[in-house]
């Protein structure tokens, strides 16, 4: 398995209990195809957008580095992309 650093920007509007249960959702999807989350609670917290996405001009950062496969990148890629919660997302190799 190979090790990714993935960051993911979500809606500023989202209360904290939606945003703790989205966060959740999306560790769950990398753990449940077999990657493993080597750090669970690393969020950058709320910033200011370079630019408006999807007519936010705020949104709430969170990094995770995690151990894992294709299967479950293809599987994360998949469903993020559909999460109407997350604004961005950016997955690249770790080479530490």
């Amino acid at each position: 398995m190979r090790k990714y650093e993935i960051m993911y920007i979500l809606r500023a509007d989202l209360d904290e209990t939606a945003r703790k249960e989205t966060m959740d959702k999306l560790a769950a999807i990398l753990t449940s195809n077999g990657g493993k989350v080597e750090n669970t609670d690393e969020s950058m917290g709320l910033r200011e957008l370079a630019y408006p996405i999807k007519d936010q001009t705020k949104g709430y950062y969170v990094v995770l580095k995690v151990s894992m496969d294709n299967v479950a990148i293809n599987e994360f890629n998949r469903l993020v992309r559909i999460n109407p919660s997350v604004l961005r997302h950016l997955i690249v190799v770790d080479h530490k």
